[in-house]
């Protein structure tokens, strides 16, 4: 038997995978398409057929891309009423505090235990087993996948007993780098028109006034014009963005530069900059 199972193997649930199967974990993998499973199967993974098989490992990590992929593998299949009481399901994706309320309902009701562990880190990151990891759920539950969180990330930081609440912090962390990159386009966009050194600004603000991957990475990429590969495109971006409006108006809390960014965004992909790395949205400012 396993010990642990994680389905969805693409850019970042492969590094994921690999890494606990580096670390001397029986892994077994699931995902829609063949060749991630076989990649992984040559380091070391063992194949499942299906989500039930790898329901039945006595920890799952999923990482999938939103809350329809999550709903139709997990909560509207009927796979929960087969797994094994005591199972523990992790979700490591960023969906919405709605979908996880729903999602821990629908595991207490089989008695399959279900936290929320979104990350923060980009490939390479998770590659490196780097990961910032946002948890929430039972305290007892967390306590138990602590060990595997060790292989795949730097620290745990724990966000609450409700899973929800470690989405939410997830969505508020990606609307405060949306809020940056678009800042940075602004100073980028100024900085330009004064015949300013766009390379030098960044450099300057990113060793002094705000030291950090936010500026330092994103308005390197904004100065540069340097869009691909895109390491979290702007279509991704504009899916967290509407979640932290969603979150803010169930909450009655304003959102006035999110408003503002739902604009940005939706211009940005109609000018077919949709799967370019989103630090693009910046190019909506006049340069």
């Amino acid at each position: 038997m396993s010990d642990i199972a994680v389905i969805g193997l693409g850019a970042m649930g492969r590094p994921i995978a690999r890494n606990l199967v580096a670390a001397g974990h029986d892994v077994l993998v699931w995902n829609r398409s063949a060749a991630a499973m076989d990649e992984l199967a040559a380091a070391g993974a063992q194949r499942a057929a299906s989500v039930p098989e790898a329901m039945q490992a006595p920890v799952v990590f999923s990482v999938l891309s939103n809350d329809q992929a999550v709903t139709e593998t997990f909560l509207d299949s009927g796979v929960l009423a087969h797994a094994p009481s005591g199972t523990v399901h992790v979700n490591l994706a960023t969906v919405s505090p709605g979908l996880a309320h729903r999602a821990a309902a629908a595991h207490a009701e089989h008695e399959v235990g279900y936290l929320s562990a979104p990350v923060f880190g980009r490939v390479p990151v998770a590659e490196a087993g780097a990961l910032n990891i946002l948890a929430a759920g039972e305290p007892d539950l967390i306590d138990r996948v602590q060990p595997y969180f060790d292989v795949i990330g730097t620290r745990t930081w724990r966000m609450g007993e409700r899973p929800e609440q470690a989405n939410l912090v997830k969505i508020l962390g990606n609307y405060l780098i949306a809020c940056a990159i678009q800042s940075l386009g602004e100073a980028v966009s100024l900085a330009e028109a004064a015949a300013i050194d766009a390379g030098a600004l960044i450099e300057l603000l990113s060793a002094t006034l705000f030291p950090g991957p936010v500026y330092a990475g994103y308005g390197s990429a904004i100065a540069e014009r340097r869009y691909q590969p895109a390491g979290f495109t702007t279509v991704l971006g504009r899916k967290d963005l509407h979640l932290a409006l969603d979150a803010a108006a169930d909450h009655r809390v304003p959102l006035p530069i999110g408003e503002l960014l739902r604009e940005v965004f939706a211009q940005s992909i109609a000018d077919g900059r949709g799967d370019d790395d989103w630090a693009a949205i910046a190019e909506r400012q006049p340069r």
